[in-house]
């Protein structure tokens, strides 16, 4: 186990905490229009205030690829958080040199403060060794005394704010990432059974190393999404206009018969939705197993829907990420909807895995049902590969002897 917040003493201590503040903005106004992800740090950072601590928070937003941009500045999410927690947050305008220097060691217990998007450095994400090993010398410098790493969602990154600390000071996780790392460990180690994994999403590349990983311990894979066509594809069935991956068509087949002698049931469904177009105004119909030319498939279909729902009904742990369609656009949401109102129902741990799918439990108003829902994409799903996550690994491993 990784070295927690409470497995310090953080009394007039400097704690440097790495978040996740990389928040939805809207794209003409630039409001934040999710802010999940900032009141998922609130537990940690409150912890070090309570407890006599200063927190030195960094995180980036969006892409600015190395550049300062203004529509990207940290200001509108300092005002968020707070306002969130009701406390002076200062921003500054940048995320190194003297005047950061200089306001962190004027920092007293229970002061914030927010750098600026680290991001607005390129060697924040270089793979150059030099550029990276002298931007951290700069990060790590400011006059912290810990690191806290409580930015699950980008810790499959070794970019410099994840991983730079090493060597130069004491490390641990804060509480989102210790929940995160306790609730996928568990679903790895101790796997409930009957458990189902559901995986959609556009890709089956994407998806390659979790379904092998799965295929070993799941009891049935249920598959939707755009990546359902290449497995539809290789079993005989026709696909039209659907999205297909051809060169994945022989890892398809591989992971079809190693799922057939684990004895683990893999679904595809049977009926699916087509459409003339991916868009809200176009003719939409089901079809039976194959779809004509000239036609997209969009989402699973009715009878394919009722098969996964039963599938699901008896399952006492569920790893659900990946929605079922392009259920952005409601004629083609019923399947994703579907699924995330079977979740809230079942007598069992559901463990939604980040991205669409944690999209998808909110916008049908049941993510309050779900047991987990994870804060990370990509992170969530090399973790569930059983990759090793760099931003997690560089972390102190704590002394239970």
């Amino acid at each position: 186990m990784k070295k927690t917040l409470k497995d310090i003493d953080v009394k007039n201590k400097k704690i440097q905490m790495r978040v996740d503040f990389n928040v939805p903005l809207d794209g003409e106004t630039g409001d934040i229009t999710d802010d999940t992800r900032i009141k998922k740090a609130v537990p940690s950072i409150r912890y070090v205030v309570n407890n006599g601590g200063a927190v030195i928070l960094m995180s980036h937003l969006g892409r600015p690829k190395g550049e300062a941009r203004d529509n990207l500045r940290m200001g509108k999410v300092g005002a968020k958080l707070s306002a969130l927690m009701n406390l002076e947050i200062t921003v500054l305008d940048d995320c190194i040199g003297d005047t950061v220097v200089d306001t962190v060691s004027r920092m007293k217990p229970g002061d914030i403060i927010l750098l600026e998007n680290v991001r607005f450095y390129k060697a924040e994400k270089s793979k150059d060794e030099n550029e990276k090993k002298e931007f951290a010398e700069k990060l790590f410098s400011i006059g912290a005394d810990i690191y806290v790493n409580d930015a699950f969602g980008t810790s499959h990154r070794d970019h410099v704010s994840m991983t730079g600390h090493k060597g130069k000071m004491d490390s641990v996780v804060g509480f989102l990432v210790e929940k995160e790392l306790e609730v996928l460990t568990d679903l790895l180690e101790n796997p409930r059974h009957p458990m189902a994994a559901v995986l959609g999403g556009a890709k089956v590349s994407d998806k390659i190393g979790v379904i092998e990983n799965l295929i070993n311990f799941a009891d049935k894979i249920i598959i939707g999404g755009g990546m359902m066509f290449t497995f539809r594809k290789v079993l005989g069935r026709e696909i039209g206009n659907s999205m297909f991956e051809e060169d994945k068509c022989d890892i398809a087949k591989n992971l079809l018969k190693k799922a057939k002698d684990k004895g683990v049931e893999f679904l595809v469904g049977s009926d699916i939705v087509g459409a003339r177009a991916v868009r809200a105004d176009t003719e939409v119909q089901v079809f039976d197993n194959d779809i004509p030319d000239e036609w997209i498939g969009v989402d699973i279909g009715p009878d394919t829907v009722n098969e996964y729902v039963e599938a699901l009904s008896g399952c006492k742990l569920v790893f659900w990420n990946g929605p079922m369609g392009v259920f952005e656009i409601e004629p083609f949401s019923k399947g994703t909807k579907a699924i995330a109102e079977a979740l809230a129902e079942i007598d069992g741990i559901s463990v939604i895995g980040g991205g669409d799918s944690a999209s998808a439990v909110k916008k049908f108003n049941v993510a309050e049902k779900m047991y987990h829902i994870s804060t990370g994409g990509g992170a969530t799903l090399e973790f569930i590969e059983g990759r090793d996550l760099p931003g997690i690994t560089c972390i102190a491993d704590r002394d239970d002897g």
